[in-house]
């Protein structure tokens, strides 16, 4: 997945990163959210972000632990269920590229995967470009 932000790194890295802005973009859809988050990042630090739907029908916890971290650049973490992510941030003239890669589950298909993981990153996209610092 791919998407870029019309924001500077630095932006782009503190509302992918800090807990309090995490909460606020995390969902792939409206009618869920993310209630809580914590983030330990350096390498061996975890992290995690509980998922819940609003009305209380489902929810989950989300998290891993960082294999790699290198500030304004790219991320690395295992999940907690053993599949890898890899994200890379490239700034260039104030707007931000950033590719996002995963092991898939074996649950659902590769394609709604996508789907969920595009939608959260449109979704970081347009809270960052909305967000005052």
């Amino acid at each position: 997945m791919e998407t870029t932000v019309n924001a500077p790194i630095e932006k782009v890295w503190e509302c992918w990163t800090t807990p309090e802005h995490i909460m606020q973009w995390n969902n792939a859809s409206d009618d869920w959210h993310t209630p809580s988050a914590t983030n330990d990042l350096r390498e061996g630090g975890t992290f995690t972000c509980r998922m819940e739907a609003k009305d209380g029908s489902a929810g989950f916890d989300f998290g891993g632990k960082y294999t790699k971290v290198l500030e304004h650049k790219h991320i690395d973490y295992t999940m907690d269920d053993g599949r890898k992510v890899s994200i890379t941030f490239d700034e260039h003239d104030g707007h931000t590229h950033i590719t996002e890669s995963f092991d898939p589950e074996s649950e659902n298909s590769v394609e709604v995967q996508q789907q969920g993981w595009q939608s959260i990153l449109d979704n970081f996209k347009k809270y960052t470009e909305s967000h005052q610092s």
